[in-house]
Formats: C-alpha cells, structure tokens, sequence
C-alpha cells in the first residue's frame, strides 16, 4: 500500500517537479509545464503514460482504468492503496520521462548510469548517490560544482555531509571553493 506521502516523495524526487494542490486532498504533479501524475480525494492516482506502458500497468492491477482524451497521451488511474511503492516509483518516473523535455530526461537517464570516479574529474569519495545527483543536476566537473553553495548542494536528494566533505578536499587540491550565499 502505498501513501500520498510515498507518492509525493516520488514525484518530487525528480528534477524541475512542481506540485499544485487541486482541492483539499488533491496534488498535481509537473515537470516544467507539463503534468504527469496527479492525485484526487478519493486516492486514484492518475499517471499519463505512452500506450505500451499503459498496458503494462493495466495488466499489472486489475482494479486500474484506462482513460484516453481523443489523440492525447493514454492516463491510467489506479488506487493507490493498491500499488506498492517501489513499482509506483518506477511507473511515476516513467510518466516524468516522457513529459521531461528532452535534454532534461537525457541527464535523468544519464545519471542512472553514473559511476563515482567516472564522471569527469568529480572524486570517486563522493559515492554513487551524490554522483548521479550531481550528474542529473548537469555538474560533471568540480569547477561546476563550485558554482553551488553548500546549502544549495545540501539540497540535492543523495548529497550528504559526507559527500560534502570529500568535494571539499577535492576543492582544496584543485584550488577552488564554495560558492557563497548572496
């Protein structure tokens, strides 16, 4: 069973998500305009996805509904009480990676793929987390990831302190530093 706050989680972990509330128990979910998951009172989640993956969802729990809007994109609508989090995490990114623009969806999958010590001169000590996170933020040097700031780094889901620490002594040895706050 999964929850609204599970959803959420999901959609918002990825990169330029906003979130719109629609009535008292209602949240939308976009990626820079466009909707790609939603959730209503009663706790249908609606998810608007290509045809193939439609029918992989709606083979997948016999109590989702099918709903197409004339040539539109097909939206599956599901309960959420009946979808495990782990299987919704991947249905609800699939449904940003279509709605992503393309350069952006193209980071997304890139970063699945990073390998700490193998993208561009960024530290292997940082980890896999921190590696795709600042990979599908679009940093791949350390000269990049000067311009954040710590808070700002902070904030990237699989950025920790530790990840922090290592990026500083890297700095350190390449003669660079931290961005600060304006």
């Amino acid at each position: 069973m999964t929850t609204r706050a599970q959803l959420r989680k999901a959609a918002l972990s990825h990169p330029e998500t906003t979130e719109k509330h629609s009535g008292p128990l209602g949240s939308e979910f976009f990626v820079q305009g466009a909707r790609f998951a939603w959730v209503d009172g009663p706790g249908l989640v609606s998810l608007v996805l290509p045809t193939a993956e439609a029918n992989e969802l709606l083979a997948a729990h016999r109590t989702a509904e099918l709903r197409t809007h004339g040539a539109s994109p097909v939206e599956v609508r599901v309960p959420l009480a009946d979808v495990d989090g782990q299987p919704l995490n991947r249905w609800v990114r699939r449904a940003w990676l279509v709605h992503a623009p393309r350069e952006l969806a193209e980071r997304a999958v890139a970063a699945e793929h990073a390998v700490p010590g193998k993208v561009g001169d960024l530290p292997r000590g940082i980890g896999r987390p921190a590696t795709q996170a600042l990979v599908q933020a679009g940093f791949t040097t350390l000269a990049e990831v000067s311009s954040m700031t710590r808070p700002e780094l902070l904030a990237l889901h699989g950025v920790g302190p530790k990840a922090v620490r290592v990026l500083d002594e890297a700095f350190a040895e390449a003669g660079l530093k931290f961005s600060t706050p304006a």
